[in-house]
């Protein structure tokens, strides 16, 4: 018996995409099938390289073709991805913002953000990172950057800042801009126009995610990010106690405003419990349990993973490394977790506003 492409992309269509809810077939996931004989070869596009579920459509692949193609068939799937978009960003060559955002202080969230910035780019994603805390940056710390200073160069006329590269990714902060040991006692106006110059005067090239690290609470930069570019979504991070809750409740509410209306990826419990580094099997619920998910489930907002507190996160970050950076651990899975869940959340808002878009249209 002859295998044909027909016979695969009829099989293929009967392979679900989880989270979009199409077969990969209806959604072009399927390109470069090839056949000689027995053997099958075709790539399948996934919308991120950080997808988790690419081990399940791969097997559902493989599956498919065997039992509705030929028991016979030796099959090669080439797993690949290309990041979706749902609109202009209004930065040349970036796909998808990304806001990190508290609704208060210590809770971890340029921790967060720092993490969820290197987990997309371990996965090979392109990834930058802008610091958007102005008063009290973290980056150059985080990133052993103390000191750093961009060079700028001439782009089609104009002077462009160019990114400080480190561990793959593309940073930016005012830190790199100001003396560490000084305040920046800016007024609202000279802090919105600090911040859209990261923005607009970056030479960021092309990237999968750009990430910002929101300062905490609800204020003047968060409003000119959010009215100023067009944010893919949010990520809200917060710890299990009811103190931080009811703060992380408020930073939703601001980006479900409707002069915002920031489409909100989800939620991530940083300190959710501690863990002593001689008992890895032990868990200590010092700030409450399951508050992170509770908010979740209370907003109808995803829940993107619980983060432990471990000193060694703290260290890392201290250090210039932040944890993900190391090989394996609890702590780098956790956040390797994170940034898959958040790529996956993306793909997700990026196919439901493409879809309403063509509503619209039609």
């Amino acid at each position: 018996m002859t295998i044909t492409k027909e016979q695969v992309l009829q099989a293929l269509g009967n392979v679900e995409e989880p989270d979009l809810k199409k077969d990969l077939v209806t959604l072009n996931m399927i390109q470069d099938i090839q056949i000689e004989g027995n053997n099958v070869s075709f790539s399948v596009i996934l919308t991120t390289p950080a997808c988790p579920l690419k081990a399940m459509i791969e097997n559902a692949c493989r599956n498919a073709i065997l039992h509705f193609v030929s028991k016979e068939a030796v099959i090669n799937i080439n797993m690949t991805s290309r990041v979706t978009t749902q609109k202009n960003t209004g930065v040349p060559g970036v796909k998808n913002i990304i806001a990190v955002a508290s609704g208060k202080g210590g809770v971890g969230k340029s921790t967060v953000a720092a993490n969820l910035a290197l987990g997309l780019a371990k996965s090979g994603a392109k990834v930058g990172m802008i610091d958007a805390d102005i008063y009290g940056p973290s980056v150059p710390i985080m990133f052993g950057l103390e000191g750093a200073r961009p060079m700028a160069s001439q782009v089609d006329g104009k002077t462009r800042i160019e990114p400080i590269e480190k561990y793959g990714i593309k940073l930016l902060s005012i830190g790199f801009f100001t003396d560490p040991n000084q305040p920046v006692p800016w007024r609202g106006p000279m802090v919105s126009t600090a911040v859209k110059q990261l923005f607009n005067d970056a030479d960021w090239g092309e990237l999968d995610y750009l990430v910002i690290d929101l300062p905490p609470g609800t204020g003047d930069i968060h409003i000119t990010v959010t009215q100023s570019f067009p944010v893919t979504g949010a990520v809200i991070v917060t710890t299990p106690q009811n103190v931080a809750l009811a703060d992380a409740k408020k930073g939703i509410g601001m980006f479900m405003m409707p002069a915002i209306n920031v489409p909100i990826l989800g939620v991530v419990e940083n300190m959710s419990y501690f863990t002593p580094a001689e008992l890895p099997e032990n868990k200590y619920y010092i700030f409450g349990k399951g508050g992170g998910q509770k908010l979740a489930a209370q907003l109808d907002v995803p829940f993107l993973g619980e983060i432990p507190l471990i000193k060694g996160i703290s260290d890392s970050g201290d250090a210039g490394k932040p944890t993900v950076l190391e090989e394996d651990g609890p702590m780098t899975a956790a956040f390797v977790k994170m940034a898959e869940r958040v790529a996956q959340q993306v793909a997700i808002s990026n196919a439901k506003a493409l879809s309403a878009e063509n509503i619209v249209n039609n």
